[in-house]
């Protein structure tokens, strides 16, 4: 909508009226204009913890990003958060599921794959997510680790692709706890690997597993990030935030 009107319409409306009226069109331009992230979980994590829930603690991470809107949803919401609408103006969808898997209905599953293969829009799937129906569905395979333990083991996170761009201004960093996922993953050979990691264990010994993954699926791109047990505050780390927002403006079609 042009935001130039004729002396004609400025005196029918009255000059508050249109002064008004370009306020809300500069307004809605500019709103049409930022691209959009959908921050998603499922609810269930410990308000101990996430007071808000993890989507918000993400989302409050996301903000710094300039020229983008970021949204909340989740699983109680109506359409399970993402209605068509919404989705259907999606740049980047993250999401994050625990233990609530099976109620996320297939028909949305299907959406989701449909964006993300045919049109483009990105997936961030994280930690627990990896068993979500939509990442199972968009890389074809169980998407599952050979163990899970929750023993309060620490991660060194290291950079292992520097120069990718998710990976930008992050250095090796530790996380003191986190639930321990042992490899091998059961996913498709990733094109990339941006960021490796070293569980330091209790009892003083090591484990090797991959923490941050990329593929490409149809025209869309996707990220997993492993770290973001809900009993720990992972996503309130800046390190965690910096390369959620680095995800973000990666994962986003060029176009809509």
């Amino acid at each position: 909508m042009s935001a130039i009107f004729s002396r004609r319409t400025v005196l029918a409306l009255g000059a508050a009226a249109a002064g008004q009226w370009l306020l809300s069109s500069e307004a809605a331009q500019a709103a049409a204009s930022k691209r959009r992230v959908v921050v998603w979980s499922e609810g269930s994590a410990p308000k101990n913890v996430y007071p808000k829930d993890i989507n918000t603690a993400v989302a409050e991470g996301l903000k710094p990003l300039a020229g983008w809107e970021v949204v909340t949803a989740s699983l109680a919401d109506p359409d399970q958060g993402v209605p068509d609408a919404l989705l259907n103006q999606t740049d980047v969808l993250v999401w994050w599921g625990h233990v609530r898997h099976r109620d996320v209905k297939d028909e949305l599953v299907d959406r989701i794959v449909r964006r993300v293969k045919g049109e483009g829009m990105g997936f961030l799937a994280l930690h627990s997510s990896h068993f979500s129906k939509a990442l199972k569905k968009l890389l074809g395979t169980p998407c599952g680790f050979s163990a899970y333990v929750c023993d309060g083991s620490s991660v060194r996170v290291t950079v292992k692709q520097k120069d990718h761009p998710i990976a930008k201004g992050i250095e090796d960093f530790t996380l003191d706890k986190t639930e321990r996922y042992s490899e091998p993953f059961q996913v498709p050979e990733p094109e990339a690997v941006v960021f490796d990691g070293v569980y330091h264990r209790p009892d003083g010994s090591t484990e090797r597993s991959r923490q941050g993954l990329v593929w490409t699926v149809g025209k869309g791109k996707v990220f997993y990030f492993q770290p973001g047990h809900e009993t720990y505050p992972h996503f309130f780390d800046e390190n965690v935030r910096k390369i959620l927002r680095n995800a973000v403006q990666w994962l986003a079609p060029r176009t809509r």
